[in-house]
């Protein structure tokens, strides 16, 4: 299989790592605004340079991983779709929620299989928990805690091009509650302050945030996110039912501490990047698009997924800004 790699940023070098050492996978060609990024990564995984996108839709690639800036990811995924090919595209589909639609529009119906980059999806704890939900092992639900912080802000160029918190952080809480749960969410509450970084603040956007989410069948869901853990990256999951509790997150890398006496858990090195922390994850999603591509399953994330994580981020955007509680349906009328 030979596949294509638009961007050789941080996360398109990491791809191109993990396609690199998949078996499925025989060649990859590359290509970057910045042709030195493009060299490096060939030269480091042995793949082909393209010049340009249409080159590298031209090359003979059987799918195409889309990994470059946000800005990009509308066009660069339609020139795939339009050329047939199937696509793997990090998250979002697009800045804005008007623009994400209209991509959705533009898929919908083309016959090209699209995956989304939610790796929380294949990451084995979330996918035990589903198998939970699903099973009817923890009965009804009742609530969910979802939680990612950060060890610390990114740059300030990222924050003010991010669309803020809940568009780029939380949005991966709110996927995989939806994938987790089987659940749709019905109405948000949002909020959040600013305990440091003042250049988040002045991009307008908080650098601390929690969202009480209520499903359509009235489970309610509390998301917290942070920019600011010094401890290490802290992603983790509770749901608790009527029947039982389970956790994911819950192991020696946790970056918490405890202070009960004689407690020495968690004890190992603590998670400090999204990379380490979701090693795993993204092999197995890339390997999942190998798959795509051979016409072997159907996307495991498709736009319509992502676009949905975009619509709750957009309500609770509307719920901080307004300071009230926000309905689904608000939003998509607006």
């Amino acid at each position: 299989m030979r596949i294509g790699i638009l961007g050789c940023g941080r996360i398109g070098a990491f791809h191109a790592a993990t396609l690199h050492d998949l078996d499925t996978v025989d060649s990859l060609v590359v290509s970057d605004p910045v042709p030195a990024a493009a060299a490096a990564t060939a030269e480091r995984f042995g793949a082909e340079t393209a010049a340009s996108p249409e080159e590298l839709l031209a090359a003979g690639v059987d799918g195409v991983v889309v990994a470059a800036a946000t800005d990009a990811h509308p066009e660069l995924l339609l020139a795939a779709v339009k050329a047939g090919l199937p696509v793997f595209c990090e998250k979002p589909v697009a800045r804005t929620i008007e623009e994400s639609t209209r991509v959705l529009s533009a898929v919908e119906g083309s016959g090209v299989p699209v995956q989304m980059g939610h790796n929380r999806r294949f990451d084995a704890g979330f996918a035990a928990a589903r198998e939970a939900v699903a099973s009817g092992a923890l009965g009804a639900l009742h609530t969910v805690r979802s939680t990612t912080l950060d060890p610390e802000p990114p740059p300030p160029a990222y924050v003010a091009a991010s669309g803020g918190i809940f568009r780029d952080c939380a949005v991966h809480d709110f996927d995989v509650v939806r994938w987790v749960t089987g659940r749709e969410v019905a109405e948000v509450y949002a909020t959040g302050g600013n305990r440091g970084a003042e250049f988040i603040a002045g991009a307008g956007d908080v650098d601390t945030s929690a969202a009480v989410l209520t499903l359509d069948d009235g489970t309610l869901v509390l998301v917290s996110n942070s920019r600011h853990n010094p401890r290490g990256y802290d992603v983790r999951m509770e749901l608790h039912g009527m029947r039982d509790s389970v956790a994911v997150g819950l192991e020696d890398r946790l970056p918490l501490r405890s202070v009960e006496p004689g407690t020495t858990f968690p004890d190992g090195p603590p998670h400090t990047f999204f990379m380490d922390r979701f090693a795993a994850a993204y092999r197995a999603e890339l390997a999942a698009f190998t798959e795509v591509v051979a016409a072997r399953r159907p996307s495991p994330c498709t736009v319509a997924d992502a676009v949905e994580a975009a619509w709750i981020a957009e309500a609770c955007a509307r719920s901080l800004r307004e300071r009230r509680p926000v309905r689904m349906t608000e939003v998509r009328e607006a």
